[in-house]
């Protein structure tokens, strides 16, 4: 079978090649991703040749795009600290972009297109010993490629829903020939390797947890980048609002005016001129103050909204919070939950959480609250900063939640070292 869908993936992936470089006409993503791919080899040679006098376990990492990357910082730290040399890949621009200098890697690239003769290539050059690919993105001729050249394929944070795509009657088979080239699977619940074993016949899962959780506890003990901040709001009543779409802030900017000695930090999901603009117009439409972080003025004391129009610390602010706000919930999805709530916080989001397991669950155990339109959530917000018994047992709930899943990283490395 695995031979078989070789032969028509390398059929149909030059009419795969064809309709990406016609999107690249219309999308800018899709030509920048093409761009970026045009000097490949030559870049990662210069890189690996800079490696040249170098040894240790050269493990591979392969993220689609940033979020993927996160949940593999807890393995790399660890990694590097022993030796190994690491190669990290993504597949998406904004991944590539956002973390093309990150320090512990030693290479950083993009993962070519999918040919035969690129990933020969590509796995030729890198020669790693392991790759860890992080919960999905499956390119068939890459994974053959480090299969054949003997790395140890191994699959983590892996999750397998009852509808997840990877069932469908015919791609339920070529997913069969893909997870068949993996040495380990990790899931992240039991509920996902009996899935995998159930669907796909694999005995090489385990259920382990997730490593997002690792890091986020890791990234919450380092907040020097808001120390100045800390500082400013020491004993006040925050509420910080992360990654807010429009349909968000037209909800928590009315409900936000009705509440007595709370400040309030909001941070946008998109920091674009525009968005910016846009908020800042809303900000004064409904007759509230406000600084930008980018020209913080020395005397700001947080009586007024601080409005966060610069990249890269949305994590860390929300240990200044005494409730969350999380944005998404009214649009496609809430947004990562689990970066307010390892910080022992109340957090409260929208209704569309059906992507965010973890949101789901917060609700469920009592240390978050779903609200539904501008009623519920003043009524929350009301809750949480009147009542501080509430507000503190509800935020213990978030901190057990995130301390009871920490250690899917440890065990991927203790399989590691184990099976050396």
């Amino acid at each position: 079978m695995r031979y078989l869908w070789l032969f028509i993936y390398n059929f149909f992936f030059p009419l795969f090649q064809l309709l990406v470089r016609f999107l690249s006409l219309f999308q800018p993503k899709v030509r920048a991703s093409l761009e970026g791919r045009k000097n490949l080899f030559d870049s990662l040679e210069a890189q690996l040749n800079r490696l040249s006098d170098k040894t240790g376990l050269r493990v591979w990492i392969h993220a689609a795009s940033v979020g993927e990357f996160e949940q593999a910082r807890p393995l790399i730290t660890t990694l590097k600290q022993h030796g190994a040399l690491i190669f990290v890949s993504f597949l998406s621009v904004s991944g590539y972009t956002a973390r093309k200098h990150f320090c512990d890697a030693d290479v950083v690239c993009y993962l070519p297109e999918d040919t035969c003769a690129n990933s020969k290539r590509f796995i030729s050059l890198l020669r790693p010993d392991v790759l860890l690919l992080m919960r999905y993105d499956f390119w068939l001729n890459c994974l053959v490629a480090a299969s054949d050249f003997g790395t140890r394929l191994i699959l983590c944070n892996a999750v397998l829903r009852e509808n997840s795509a990877y069932l469908y009657l015919i791609s339920k088979s070529f997913y069969g020939v893909v997870f068949s080239l993996f040495e380990k699977i990790f899931a992240v619940s039991s509920v996902d390797a009996e899935n995998f074993r159930r669907h796909f016949g694999l005995t090489n899962v385990s259920a382990v947890g997730d490593s997002r959780f690792d890091q986020v506890f890791q990234r919450s003990q380092s907040l020097a980048r808001v120390s100045r901040l800390k500082d400013i709001y020491r004993g006040k009543r925050v509420l910080v609002a992360g990654s807010t779409w429009e349909t968000d802030e037209d909800l928590l900017i009315p409900a936000f005016t009705t509440m007595q000695g709370v400040s309030l930090i909001l941070v946008p999901h998109e920091i674009s001129a525009a968005n910016i603009n846009r908020l800042e117009k809303l900000l004064r439409h409904t007759g509230v103050a406000f600084e930008k972080s980018s020209t913080l003025s020395e005397n700001f004391a947080g009586q007024t909204v601080l409005l966060i129009d610069e990249l890269g610390y949305l994590a860390e602010l929300y240990s200044i919070a005494s409730v969350a706000y999380i944005g998404g919930g009214f649009g496609v999805n809430v947004h990562s939950v689990l970066e307010a709530a390892v910080y022992g916080i109340p957090t409260i989001y929208g209704p569309r959480l059906h992507k965010s397991r973890e949101a789901k669950e917060l609700a469920d155990v009592g240390a978050s609250v779903v609200v539904y339109d501008q009623a519920s959530l003043h009524a929350a917000l009301q809750k949480f900063f009147t009542d501080e018994t509430i507000r503190i047992d509800t935020g213990a709930r978030a901190a057990k939640y995130v301390s009871q899943r920490l250690g899917a990283a440890n065990k991927i490395l203790d399989y590691l070292n184990a099976n050396a």
